[in-house]
């Protein structure tokens, strides 16, 4: 998974009736775009994430 500042990552739910999560990617702390990123949400929440199978990167 390689992503950049302003892709989105897109977290699937996981569960019936879990909502899909979208957050702007705003930092990428790995070597040559791989993860942790730290990701900003909707709400204006950040956190550090180390995106599992279950997130897909969306090039802007």
């Amino acid at each position: 998974m390689r992503a950049t500042v302003g892709d989105r990552l897109h977290v699937h739910g996981r569960n019936v009736g879990n909502p899909d999560h979208l957050a702007e990617i705003v930092e990428v702390r790995g070597d040559d775009g791989q993860p942790p990123y730290l990701v900003r949400f909707p709400d204006g929440h950040e956190s550090l994430v180390f995106p599992g199978p279950d997130c897909v990167v969306e090039s802007t």
